[in-house]
């Protein structure tokens, strides 16, 4: 069973409808490639596809190797109370306090979570089985993630959490449950969503226009910019996990000028409102071989979905476009028509 992971814009609960545009189509190998939270890549390797799960964030990375290049490696009962136990362990005066209590000190988590996150980072890191060490990395990200007001680390709101008020928003007991607790039901969520497809499987973690071109489908799901020109920063809204990944190198990457302490920008095409059409037609003229693109949209997004259609068109394509019914986003209070442009070679 898939996790539920905690994800912007995620599709986990589209994944049926998404599935449903693609019957009659043959197809034996897939390329998701802005995999998220890996739940259409999940879906395909059930349905006995090739998958090539791809995304550009490294925490991501880590769920695409737990979910779907994984295919038997779990995390046993003695590992994880290995883990735990250097949680729990006391501090080294020679290194106390860690990176993490140093530099987030009141931005998202107490000074005890802090401390106990430098040290089980350092754990998890240590496991040799590459498997075993996704499934920990993706459940980590998925206590840090609950704990967090909106599960995003876009703002230092620790004080959302602590302030003594009436409460509308949020869950306070979610919040303040310790991140053991976490880390224990989230690595089981996992451990029971590892299966054997019978298929090879792969994880990669890089731009897409740096994914290999090889597979009968490429699914698409980019970063959506609304008409305004606002876009989802995916590397923004989680730096936090991005950093605990790259624990060693992550003073070099802070921009120490903003108070939230993110990570420097990353230049991306597909969150500057200039350079979205021209990374879709790039994108589309890479794949051109592939006999068939399916592209995830929201109705409202820029480029505008005739837009897109026209692209895929020039190209050569035949366009399909499915709309599902309005459909509220994780993490996101909107509601937005969602679509589904399935393009294949015009004559096919």
């Amino acid at each position: 069973m898939f996790p539920a992971t905690r994800y912007q814009g995620s599709k986990r609960k589209l994944v049926p409808w998404i599935l449903s545009c693609l019957v009659g189509l043959e197809f034996d190998s897939a390329i998701d490639l802005f995999g998220g939270t890996a739940a259409v890549s999940y879906a395909l390797k059930e349905q006995g596809k090739r998958v090539l799960y791809n995304d550009y964030l490294r925490f991501n990375h880590q769920l695409g190797l737990a979910l779907i290049e994984n295919q038997d490696t779990r995390v046993g009962d003695g590992l994880l109370e290995q883990i735990l136990a250097a949680g729990e362990a006391g501090e080294d005066p020679a290194t106390a306090p860690g990176f993490v209590a140093r530099t987030f000190q009141g931005l998202y988590f107490t000074d005890q979570e802090n401390l106990w996150l430098d040290r089980v980072v350092p754990a998890i890191s240590a496991v040799q089985d590459r498997f075993q060490r996704a499934i920990l990395w993706s459940a980590l990200s998925q206590a840090a993630l609950i704990k967090r007001p909106y599960n995003l680390f876009h703002r230092a709101n620790l004080n959302m959490r602590q302030r003594k008020v009436q409460r509308s928003f949020g869950n306070k007991v979610t919040w303040d449950r310790p991140f053991p607790f976490y880390l224990r039901r989230f690595v089981g969520e996992f451990n029971e969503a590892v299966f054997d497809s019978g298929r090879p499987c792969s994880s990669s973690c890089a731009d897409a226009e740096e994914v290999p071109c090889e597979a009968d489908l490429v699914y698409l799901d980019p970063p959506y910019t609304n008409g305004r020109g606002g876009s989802v920063d995916y590397h923004g809204f989680y730096h936090f996990l991005e950093g605990l990944l790259d624990y060693d190198n992550w003073s070099d990457q802070l921009d120490k000028s903003r108070r939230h302490k993110p990570l420097r920008r990353r230049q991306n095409p597909w969150n500057r409102r200039g350079g979205i059409a021209a990374a879709f037609e790039a994108t589309f003229a890479r794949f051109d071989a592939v006999p068939v693109l399916a592209v995830s949209y929201r109705a409202d997004g820029l480029p505008g979905v005739a837009e897109i259609e026209s692209m895929l068109q020039r190209v050569g394509r035949q366009v399909r476009v499915e709309t599902a019914a309005h459909y509220k986003y994780a993490l996101s209070g909107k509601e937005a028509g969602e679509v589904l442009l399935v393009a294949t070679h015009a004559g096919s």
